[in-house]
């Protein structure tokens, strides 16, 4: 199994807007499209002096269904939405 962990910063205090909440429901919504997805979970940071707005953590049974879950068209459109106003990301994959 891998797991993939993804934060997100975002610009101009994009953590206090309701398109925060958006981009945390596109992404929730994944799941419903992508079968390779096997879990997600999608949290907005609460505490103010953390510099990530949001985490994400979903997992896979091999990292051939990650790649394929990185060039499937729904997450496409999500990262989108994302880079629009993304300021910094950070990553880590492992196995588990």
């Amino acid at each position: 199994m891998i797991k993939h962990i993804v934060l997100f910063q975002f610009k101009n205090g994009k953590k206090n807007s309701t398109d925060l909440e958006l981009i945390k429901k596109s992404l929730e919504d994944l799941v419903n499209f992508i079968p390779e997805l096997k879990s997600i979970e999608v949290g907005i940071n609460s505490n103010p002096k953390e510099m990530f707005d949001l985490a994400l953590t979903t997992e896979f049974e091999s990292w051939e269904d990650l790649n394929s879950y990185v060039v499937h068209p729904e997450h496409q459109k999500v990262s989108t939405l994302i880079r629009a106003t993304l300021d910094q990301r950070a990553c880590v994959d492992y196995e588990f």
